[in-house]
């Protein structure tokens, strides 16, 4: 990830928040806008690494590794949305914002939505990136749950980059860099009991109480983009137009020849669509 956040000006560190030790990387200057970025499940902050340089020139701009997730604290509970969204809303407070601009990817999409609809006051712009919450494929959380377990509880070369290339259109871009951060994550004492608990919204049973409902997603008021791919793994085009045409005034755009990182696979367009958005220039 070194070489993604080359002539970046960042900071890597750890908040204690509310007792939770929360990692973060972020870039630009506390007395700019603060933008959040959330990623998506079993995930961490570095799928921003190729974000942070050009939104910290407008936002300070801070990715956070989830509760449960990458070297942030990871108390025994079954994670549910609202326990991820109580911590972002905990972040954002101390950091002594009282509103934030979010990104989420996935898993981090769906925290978003949550505080979107149930912590109004706290959100200025709202991005969901081939968010989650909308969708139960019982197929592809069957994948999910058994690449994430298998990933966890053999932290191997292979284990590892199997995971990684779920997320990709372009396997090669699943290099060795990306593999041993998430190896280095993933085989931290502990860590494969912690996977079965994150994996709980992977179970039918659990996932359908968390997902949001057409009538929530209608009661959005922030300015919304969701952004979906052309090779999402998780949900079609299709799926993420439903979700964006329940919004009110939400913007919908699809990036090609992208998987479920699009932020990542292609930066440059990611950057450009992204920044137009939340600087209001679109």
């Amino acid at each position: 990830m070194w070489a993604d956040l080359r002539g970046v000006s960042f900071r890597q560190g750890f908040l204690d928040v509310n007792g939770v030790r929360t990692r973060y990387i972020s870039s630009g200057s506390p007395d700019q806008p603060l933008l959040l970025c959330l990623h998506g499940v079993g995930g961490h902050a570095e799928a921003y690494s190729r974000n942070l340089g050009p939104h910290g020139e407008h936002f300070w701009t801070v990715a956070i590794d989830m509760l449960g997730h990458g070297w942030t604290d990871k108390p025994t509970i079954d994670y549910q949305v609202k326990d991820y969204a109580d911590h972002v809303i905990a972040v954002m407070r101390h950091l002594g914002k009282e509103r934030t601009h979010i990104t989420g990817e996935s898993l981090g999409g769906w925290v978003a939505t949550w505080i979107a609809v149930h912590q109004p006051e706290a959100l200025d712009r709202l991005v969901l990136n081939t968010a989650g919450g909308c969708t139960a494929h019982p197929e592809v959380m069957t994948r999910l749950k058994t690449l994430s377990n298998q990933a966890a509880q053999d932290p191997s070369r292979e284990r590892i980059k199997a995971r990684l290339e779920f997320l990709m259109c372009d396997k090669s871009m699943v290099s060795e860099d990306l593999i041993e951060t998430r190896r280095a994550i993933y085989a931290q004492p502990g860590f494969a009991d912690t996977m079965r608990r994150i994996m709980c919204l992977q179970e039918m049973g659990v996932r359908r109480p968390n997902m949001i409902t057409r009538e929530q997603y209608q009661s959005i008021r922030a300015p919304t983009l969701v952004v979906w791919t052309s090779h999402d793994p998780t949900a079609t085009p299709e799926e993420g137009k439903q979700i964006a045409d329940m919004i009110p005034g939400c913007r919908f755009v699809v990036m090609n020849q992208c998987g479920h990182w699009p932020q990542f696979e292609d930066a440059g367009t990611f950057n450009r669509v992204h920044l137009d958005f939340l600087l209001g220039r679109a």
